[in-house]
């Protein structure tokens, strides 16, 4: 389904979007640097046994210090166990870190949301998404730790791998959706557009709407420079995941980490100034 665009707001949204793309390069930039975004797990697919993900757009890895990762205490990211332990990777909660010492997190889970059991010296490979990079490093397990709740203590990374994994910035937003699934059936379905970049998004919808892989249609109103539009994109599901928030309350959701395919040209602009817009109105919003 074609964009539509009230009548009459055509040629202002063009006009509006084009003068956009070319005026704000250089103050979403600098928006870009101030907003000093910190990791977000945003529906990325996470694999390689380097600790970085695959991913077509992932540039040459290369090394960085700590700091690039911007990690804050609370920040949610990605563990893989020892293959003999499981084959799954978790998120898990960053707690703390002592520079140089040691990184305190909760310790991961398995598919059935149990605990895993560890020992001390095992390895833990973690995954980092900030910003444009994707960052991963091995930690060992230095101590076990039940009281007075259970979390590890990791080894302070020694070397940390990162490269550029997106292309396009990402924001954080909180628009409402419609979703299709042809795969489950499901037509209309309300969801939220928590993240949103030019090639894709992060939605919250109901358990059980789509596989990885499943393509999706998802349809949206938006305001670019105070002129409404409504798009229809066509995207297919990259990863589908949960959060403590959700396992916690029992939330028949999940998150869809959604990537758009064959976006028309007049779409993507819309979609290229409506990001820009955001980064500049709101720079804390960018990821």
């Amino acid at each position: 389904m074609p964009t539509h665009i009230p009548s009459g707001d055509d040629t202002r949204l063009r006009a509006a979007t084009s003068a956009s793309t070319a005026s704000t390069a250089t103050a979403a930039t600098a928006a870009t640097a101030a907003a000093h975004p910190g990791p977000a797990a945003a529906g990325e697919d996470w694999n390689g046994a380097a600790g970085l993900p695959d991913s077509a757009e992932q540039g040459k890895p290369s090394s960085f210090p700590f700091e690039a990762m911007n990690l804050k205490v609370g920040d949610r990211i990605q563990a893989q166990p020892p293959a003999k332990i499981t084959q799954e990777r978790s998120f898990i909660k960053l707690l703390g870190f002592l520079p140089e010492v040691s990184l305190m997190v909760t310790p991961p889970t398995g598919p059935n949301g149990l605990r895993l059991q560890f020992l001390e010296g095992e390895e833990l490979i973690i995954r980092v998404f900030s910003g444009q990079n994707a960052f991963g490093f091995s930690s060992a397990i230095t101590r076990v730790c039940k009281l007075p709740f259970p979390y590890l203590h990791l080894t302070f990374p020694a070397e940390v791998q990162g490269a550029v994994i997106r292309k396009a910035p990402r924001v954080r937003t909180k628009i409402i959706a419609q979703v299709s699934a042809a795969a489950s059936g499901a037509a209309g379905l309300p969801g939220v557009i928590s993240n949103l970049s030019a090639n894709g998004a992060l939605l919250d919808a109901r358990t059980g709407l789509a596989q990885k892989g499943d393509p999706v249609e998802l349809q949206f109103k938006v305001k670019v420079h105070g002129v409404d539009a409504a798009l229809s994109l066509h995207g297919r599901v990259r990863s589908v995941f949960s959060d403590d928030l959700i396992d916690q309350t029992h939330a028949s959701l999940a998150h869809y980490g959604l990537e758009f395919e064959n976006v028309n040209a007049n779409d993507q602009m819309i979609l290229q100034a409506l990001i820009y817009q955001h980064m500049i109105e709101s720079p804390q919003s960018l990821i």
